[in-house]
């Protein structure tokens, strides 16, 4: 079962797949309102850092005019990579959601496990595994699409 907020980063992660993304979707919360949400736009944008936690971090701290996001809570659909956990740390975000892990990409539990490094300033509360197997499926379904 996943909370509504991670359903409308799923809902941002299959935008992402019809826009010939991958399928990462995010959304973030500040006071139980979400504030920003996207889908990844590297492609689009041309732009490597165009990952969806990085687009609503930028959202988020433009429409609270603050470059710290202290009491906001980020839902993604897949474990961030470590370009992402910086941008996270660096933002201050307070909790982050997470469902698919990503032994290849990912820099939280995997990776590097940006966390916990010594040079990491702050560390969000953290939360894997939410609506995992959904994010699964949809990062499975785009790639065998594109092997087809």
């Amino acid at each position: 079962m996943t909370s509504g907020f991670m359903d409308t980063a799923f809902a941002e992660a299959r935008l992402a797949a019809l826009r010939g993304e991958v399928p990462v979707g995010a959304v973030m919360v500040h006071k139980g309102e979400i504030i920003a949400q996207a889908g990844n736009r590297t492609l689009e944008l041309h732009d490597p850092t165009a990952h969806a936690e990085i687009l609503v971090i930028r959202e988020a701290c433009a429409n609270l005019k603050s470059q710290r996001l202290p009491e906001c809570d980020l839902y993604v659909t897949l474990e961030p990579c470590t370009q992402c956990a910086a941008a996270i740390s660096f933002a201050r975000v307070r909790r982050l959601y997470y469902g698919a892990d990503d032994p290849k990409g990912g820099g939280v539990e995997n990776g590097v496990r940006f966390f916990n490094q010594t040079s990491c300033h702050h560390a969000p509360d953290i939360y894997a595994g939410i609506g995992s197997e959904e994010s699964r499926q949809i990062l499975q379904e785009f790639f065998q699409s594109r092997r087809n």
